[in-house]
């Protein structure tokens, strides 16, 4: 609009002239920075600011975009942000609007395994207290994995090797892809409600982190958790680790090991139960021994209680008889006295009163006795 020879803009015009300069210098572009201020309103849409030590830029990340997402943006993050740069005309604020966000110095499915993982343990879904034990010999074993890759053959031919009269049913789902956790937690599911599964192997053949992602969904984490049958994770190689692992009631390096871990070999179950048999059929044997040793043992013991018994009765009456001994008036004799005896009663004779000329009574010595007949009596 010209006025006095000057043309003046309107703030909205030159915020449009202002948008569409930027909008043609930076394209498409990458942007470092920290983030701050962020949040998520009911409308799906992220906002935050990315900054450094000397500048801030306003952020915009729509809900189409940001969904494909798989680690949860936080204030304090670094990142680098892919998007265009714009204007947000009503306030006239140039903004990154961001169609992209990776984590610096990590990739972005790593962080995402690591944030899911800390949240998960947090919660105790890790915990070992919970775990329930893998069942011997189980009837029925199912299995959720693709029918048609190497996995499910390796476990097959394992199986067949070990036990040829287990049954096994299995569940065929995608193990990589976008659809791959749903058909997972789906199966887990279904296997539960049919209550005929003695445990359940779930899992894959080797591949990359984003192949084997499926593993870790959350869906599929918390689908394992609650499952009432027991569940053995066999994802990937030995070096491989998933969020499935750490839920599940056993973690088996690789899908061939966990065919082995489910069933023992018939071979050695057989000599188990040989070994079992012997030592049911000895084991009256062996009880009767440990009774007879038993009795063997209180006979000992009563016979050396007894002993000891008499030995102290023994000294008992030795103690007693030497107290009688001394008490005797046999004793006292010993020490030169005697004793007279009127006859033929046999009174003692303790009083000359008691006697008369012509008595005859016995005199009793230490050794020996005689008679003799009263002739004369002193009162």
């Amino acid at each position: 609009m010209a006025q006095d020879g000057k043309y003046v803009y309107k703030v909205s015009e030159l915020t449009s002239h202002i948008k569409i300069i930027l909008e043609g210098s930076f394209p498409r572009i990458w942007v470092e920075g920290e983030i701050s201020n962020f949040k998520s309103p009911m409308s799906g849409h992220f906002y935050f600011t990315l900054k450094d030590k000397r500048s801030e830029l306003r952020c915009v990340f729509f809900k189409g975009n940001n969904e494909k997402i798989r680690f949860d943006i936080k204030d304090g993050m670094q990142v680098i942000s892919y998007g265009r740069i714009s204007v947000y005309e009503k306030q006239g604020l140039y903004q990154l609007y961001v169609s992209r966000v990776e984590p610096k110095g990590i990739g972005a499915l790593q962080l995402a395994f690591e944030q899911l993982k800390e949240r998960l343990f947090k919660e105790g879904l890790f915990d070992e207290s919970r775990k329930k034990p893998i069942p011997v010999v189980p009837d029925r074993i199912g299995i959720i994995t693709s029918p048609t890759g190497a996995a499910i053959r390796d476990m097959l031919h394992v199986l067949k090797k070990r036990f040829t009269n287990v049954r096994i049913l299995i569940s065929p789902v995608k193990v990589q892809g976008d659809s791959a956790r749903e058909e997972i937690a789906i199966a887990i599911s279904d296997f539960n409600k049919l209550d005929n599964v003695d445990v359940i192997i779930v899992g894959r053949g080797g591949g990359s982190l984003e192949d084997l992602w499926p593993f870790n969904e959350e869906i599929v984490a918390r689908a394992i958790y609650n499952s009432k049958i027991p569940i053995i994770s066999a994802v990937g190689h030995e070096i491989d680790w998933t969020i499935s692992d750490f839920v599940a009631d056993l973690r088996a390096p690789t899908p061939s090991v966990a065919a082995e871990c489910v069933i023992a070999k018939k071979g050695e179950l057989t000599e188990t139960l040989e070994s079992l048999e012997k030592r049911l059929k000895a084991y009256p044997l062996e009880i009767m021994r440990e009774y007879e040793q038993r009795l063997d043992d209180i006979e000992g013991g009563l016979g050396l209680r007894f002993r000891h018994y008499i030995e102290l009765k023994e000294g008992n009456f030795k103690l007693l008889f030497e107290k009688i001994k001394i008490l005797s008036p046999l004793n006292i004799l010993d020490r030169g006295y005697s004793v007279t005896f009127k006859l033929p009663g046999k009174g003692i004779v303790k009083d000359a009163s008691y006697l008369k000329e012509g008595d005859v009574v016995e005199t009793r010595l230490s050794k020996g006795r005689f008679k003799s007949k009263i002739e004369a009596i002193e009162r």
